[in-house]
């Protein structure tokens, strides 16, 4: 059974233009994994923005929103080995959805040089 569903669409030029502008920014919404990422791909604003999507579909999916006890960097997109994009929460965040009790999550990522957009499904465990 689907316990949420979130999407976000988002346009690469406002994420570059935040991380150009302000000090921080990367470290406070993106993991250092995903920075080594991200900063290794010739069109790197598009790799943040489809990831920062993922965060705020993730949120949305969770019901929520942003709450207390989870950090923008703290919910990860990396890679499977077959290049499948997933989910992983680090620190307080990971203790959060843990209590959540969540099932299986699901994560999609798209982007163009202008707009990037992810959707996530969550499923309960039941």
């Amino acid at each position: 059974m689907i316990l949420g569903i979130g999407t976000d669409l988002i346009e690469v030029e406002r994420v570059a233009e935040k991380m150009e502008k302000k000090t921080g920014f990367k470290e406070l919404v993106f993991s250092p994994a995903e920075i080594i990422y991200c900063e290794a791909k010739a069109s790197k604003y598009e790799h943040y923005a489809a990831r920062f999507a993922a965060k705020e579909a993730f949120l949305k999916a969770i019901g929520t929103g942003w709450r207390s006890g989870t950090a923008f960097n703290e919910i990860e997109i990396y890679n499977d080995e077959e290049g499948k994009p997933e989910l992983r929460f680090l620190g307080t965040t990971a203790d959060t959805v843990a209590a959540m009790k969540t099932g299986k999550i699901f994560v999609s990522l798209s982007h163009l040089r202008s707009m990037a957009c992810a959707m996530v499904i969550i499923e309960s465990i039941h």
